[in-house]
């Protein structure tokens, strides 16, 4: 993985993470969802090893990190501090907020493996099938991660898409970011809506 380009994406959005820039460094004690300005738990050099144990919400949408362990992405900062988020689309906007904060490592659900959880992996080390009919996660242009190069080009074969890199995965997250919160805002909207007339 190119660091340099996970880095330069995220500055693109500098505005957005101005109040998180300026937070305190270090941890806090509290979980912040859903609006978190920097990760919350204690610093942890391992923080892939029982990921989702550790971070079993993610701290943008608040999301079950273990219902998607799939599509889950885990991003270690220099500092130790990591963050544990549902989908690409949650880690595009940690590495936005965080961004003083140096990526050292970034993970991602290895959909290549058969395990009832899925394991993580290396993004850079990852195929990624952006577009296909497979569904996504927080996005309706689908971005699905595969440790194995093979497994990708048969997901592509059977449900369609474009196999790239993490760095065009992650700028085709930041390019659908609008159009996914606005979906993803009306949703909740209407879900909040039909809660609201089954208690009336």
């Amino acid at each position: 993985m190119d660091r340099r380009l996970a880095i330069s994406l995220p500055a693109l959005f500098g505005s957005l993470a101005a109040a998180g820039s300026a937070s305190a460094q270090g941890s806090a004690t509290t979980d912040g969802t859903p609006a978190q300005f920097m990760p919350k738990r204690p610093a942890d050099a391992a923080a892939q090893v029982n990921d989702i144990e550790k971070f079993p919400k993610c701290p943008y949408c608040g999301m079950s990190r273990r219902q998607f362990h799939h599509a889950r992405m885990l991003v270690q900062y220099s500092d130790h501090l990591a963050d544990g988020t549902c989908s690409l689309h949650c880690g595009a906007i940690s590495l936005s907020l965080n961004i003083d904060r140096e990526p050292v490592a970034i993970w991602v659900g290895d959909n290549a493996s058969a395990d009832e959880v899925k394991p993580l992996v290396d993004v850079g080390k990852a195929s990624f099938l952006v577009g296909s009919k497979l569904p996504g996660v927080m996005t309706g242009n689908s971005k699905v991660a595969y440790g194995d190069p093979a497994a990708a080009t048969a997901a592509r074969a059977a449900n369609g898409g474009e196999i790239v890199k993490f760095e065009q995965a992650l700028l085709a997250a930041y390019t659908d970011m609008a159009q996914d919160v606005s979906r993803i805002r009306k949703n909740r909207e209407e879900r909040r809506r039909r809660a609201m007339e089954q208690k009336s």
